[in-house]
């Protein structure tokens, strides 16, 4: 009895057979090297491999079918570099997420997710969030790859940096939200930041850039703008044109909410004037823009009625300003359709025409109901609820702000090699060095040790002037003209070179506490190792030989007091 078996993918053909449906042909010419704008690609290897869930709309598989189109169409050979980039590490994510978070990601899985289930309702990992297999590795790889293109940015080794597997813009900074657990753009602006005054940020995905513009609500070095629906109670529920920025970044933040079903002439008549002005009022060093796709018409999630032609259009309306220019990927859950808007897109981006028939890859089941077309007719299009008006209301409210920035904000720059500050925060200060963060470069050095001496105290080293012989007091004065106020007082020496005219010490017999004696201290010249640079000079009071027949009680065999030198 013969079984009948039902055919799977692994089954079917590896090209389908398109009969009258014709097939594009590999791009084969190779980039100049030396031309401009250099375009870098950025595609994290495994990246695809991840997956949310059985039905859970955000399907990383999207990114494995946009290569494949990719380089099916030969664009790779158009593409200046294409690099596989390291993850990013736990420190460079802590640089804008809480290290509780980052921590939490790291340990909670499928498997022991049931104990942290008081930590996974706290960092809102539930529902939309959902804790899967190699969480943070995931997290790591698209952040790693953003964090890639911007540094390429920033040293100036190329012009536009494509990396389509990043643009999570719900992510906060202590929690995940909207399919997000890691904020990748915020932490490339952070990036960008080291280097350029000011970076633009533009989000053309359905929903609203919560998570970039709350990061950025109180700054004036970036400015962000999004385009998305808002009705109050459309995920995320935030982008009034009313939310301008707070205090420094006050009308540094731009919404432009939107109804259901706008079209390409509405849509990209009111992104090309806002950002027209944006650019001219803000001139921004460096623009990142998030190309979500769920702004395409017939999305799972989305509203719109755009076309891939007119999504397209907006990348490269900002391509032209030929500003240092990050592209990330976004939403989008109609992963045919996105694959094709992001393939669409990298063509526009190296300045390479593409036909509209798709090139043959293993993927080819995907694109049979469209008749593997790169373009396929809009089907089942939304009411528009957008009115010229009520656009044209939007684009008045946005110039009124604008006006406020009264240009570009200045910024004073100072560059930072990177890694160098980690370098020298991790390096041991010596004692110099410490003292003149203390005391400042003008004082480091100078110390002051206090040479007074008790009663009982006996001989201690070379800074101790104390003597335990007879001695005849005498009370000379001393001055000097050295950097020191005085110039030497008990066998002190003063910061600056000088001589001192005499000493007074006060000593103690050895069998009579109550007995002091005071001995006249013949002078000699010193040298003090102080940083003045006086020189002190003394009147001298005697010879040591004419001292002895003076002062005959005086034990001739116990040492001569002189001046000592003392560090100050």
């Amino acid at each position: 009895m013969a079984r009948a078996f039902s055919t799977t993918f692994s089954s079917s053909p590896y090209f389908f057979d398109r009969g009258a449906h014709g097939t594009a042909q590999p791009i084969t010419e190779r980039i100049n090297p030396h031309s401009r704008p250099i375009v870098s690609y950025y595609s994290p290897k495994g990246v695809g491999q991840h997956h949310y869930g059985e039905r859970h709309p955000m399907k990383p598989h999207r990114l494995t079918l946009t290569n494949a189109l990719v380089m099916g169409y030969g664009l790779d050979k158009q593409i200046h570099n294409i690099y596989d980039p390291r993850p990013a590490t736990q420190a460079e994510l802590e640089a804008y997420h809480d290290h509780d978070y980052i921590d939490f990601l790291s340990k909670v899985t499928p498997g022991n997710q049931t104990q942290m289930r008081q930590m996974i309702d706290v960092f809102n990992c539930v529902e939309d969030c959902p804790i899967f297999a190699d969480m943070l590795d995931f997290c790591r790889m698209y952040a790693g790859a953003s964090l890639a293109g911007a540094r390429k940015l920033c040293a100036g080794t190329t012009d536009i940096a494509i990396n389509w597997s990043g643009g999570l813009h719900h992510a906060k900074r202590g929690e995940a939200s909207g399919f997000c657990y890691v904020n990748d753009i915020v932490l490339a602006i952070l990036e960008l930041l080291r280097y350029h005054p000011r970076v633009l940020y533009i989000d053309i995905d359905i929903h609203h850039g919560d998570g970039v513009e709350l990061a950025f609500y109180q700054s004036n070095r970036v400015m962000t703008v999004s385009f998305h629906k808002y009705t109050g109670d459309f995920f995320p529920g935030t982008g009034k044109l009313d939310d301008n920025g707070n205090g420094p970044g006050k009308h540094f933040c731009l919404n432009v909410p939107l109804q259901d079903g706008i079209d390409d002439d509405m849509y990209l008549s009111i992104f090309k004037t806002v950002i027209d002005d944006t650019v001219t009022a803000f001139r921004p060093s460096a623009i990142v823009l998030q190309c979500g796709a769920d702004s395409l018409g017939c999305d799972r999630l989305g509203a719109f009625n755009l076309s891939i032609a007119a999504h397209g259009e907006c990348v490269n309306f900002v391509r032209k300003y030929n500003v240092p220019l990050l592209v990330l990927g976004g939403g989008g859950y109609t992963i045919k359709n996105v694959s094709r808007c992001w393939t669409y897109e990298t063509a526009v981006l190296v300045g390479a025409t593409i036909p509209d028939e798709l090139p043959a890859t293993v993927y080819d089941s995907f694109f049979e109901d469209s008749h593997w077309k790169l373009h396929p007719p809009l089907t089942g299009k939304v009411d528009n609820q957008n009115s010229v008006a009520s656009l044209q209301r939007i684009t008045t409210s946005i110039r009124h702000k604008l006006r406020y920035l009264q240009g570009a904000p200045s910024v004073a720059m100072q560059e930072i090699p990177p890694d160098l500050q980690g370098l020298m925060g991790d390096e041991e200060k010596n004692a110099e060095e410490r003292d003149e963060e203390s005391k400042g470069t003008g004082r480091a050095g100078e110390v002051r040790v206090d040479t007074s001496n008790a009663r009982n105290e006996f001989f201690d080293g070379d800074n101790d002037v104390d003597r335990d012989d007879d001695e005849t007091p005498s009370t000379p004065n001393v001055r000097g003209r050295g950097a020191s106020r005085r110039g030497g007082r008990g066998g002190r020496r003063g910061r600056g070179r000088g001589r001192g005219r005499g000493t007074t010490a006060p000593t103690r017999e050895n069998g009579d506490e109550d007995t002091e004696e005071v001995v006249v201290a013949p002078p000699r010249r010193g040298r003090g190792r102080g940083r003045g640079r006086g020189r002190g000079r003394g009147k001298a009071v005697d010879k040591d030989k004419d001292k002895e027949n003076s002062n005959p009680a005086v034990d001739s065999s116990s040492g001569t007091p002189m001046d000592v030198d003392v560090d100050v």
